[in-house]
């Protein structure tokens, strides 16, 4: 935006100048015609009359001299503008491509939020409502995870060692028997692996 408001000023200022400069330049034409017209013959008013022609041949020059220095800080502000208008381009490139991206990611993520809601809700049916409703008191109080897999008499969980009491009490439960850490109360999961 700064660089097209300076490239925008010069603009203006250039045009400004370029009048400045038609003003002189036709105050000068219509004293000249005068002059060679022959209007004119006092010998002071012709003096006076040469000498303003002189005078303003002057001023065009230093008028056309600001006029070229204009130009070239607004041939500078529009090589600016260009370069910046370049640069935002492949911003806004980047950051579609990045938003493309991201929708893709969400719209994958949203498919498997509902893959794994149907999943959940097919094993939930199966589930005594009991327990169901343990494991999602548990999950609500523990930040997402209500149960925790027991691996190498470690609870994955609060990631926590059990005691040696703990494992024998686990290790003499039935198969189907909830067991819960001591630690951070999440249901316990046995497998194979579990260090029983």
């Amino acid at each position: 935006m700064a660089a097209q408001t300076e490239e925008s000023d010069t603009a203006r200022e250039q045009t400004k100048a370029e009048q400045d400069v038609d003003q002189v330049r036709q105050r000068a034409t219509r004293d000249q015609q005068r002059l060679d017209s022959g209007a004119v013959t006092s010998p002071k008013d012709l003096e006076n009359l040469q000498r303003e022609i002189v005078s303003l041949a002057k001023r065009q020059g230093d008028l056309e001299d600001v006029v070229l220095e204009i130009m070239e800080r607004r041939e500078s502000a529009q090589e600016r503008v260009a370069e910046l208008t370049e640069r935002v381009g492949s911003v806004q490139g980047k950051i579609d491509d990045a938003t493309a991206r991201r929708n893709a990611s969400f719209e994958e993520l949203d498919g498997e939020a509902a893959t794994v809601t149907k999943e959940r809700e097919v094993v939930a049916a199966s589930l005594p409502a009991d327990l169901l409703k343990l494991y999602d008191k548990l999950r609500e109080q523990q930040g997402g995870i209500g149960a925790a897999r027991l691996h190498q008499r470690t609870c994955q969980g609060c990631r926590q060692e059990l005691a040696i009491t703990d494992i024998n009490e686990i290790r003499s439960a039935a198969p189907d028997t909830v067991v819960r850490c001591e630690n951070c109360r999440r249901i316990l999961v046995r497998t194979s692996e579990s260090g029983l």
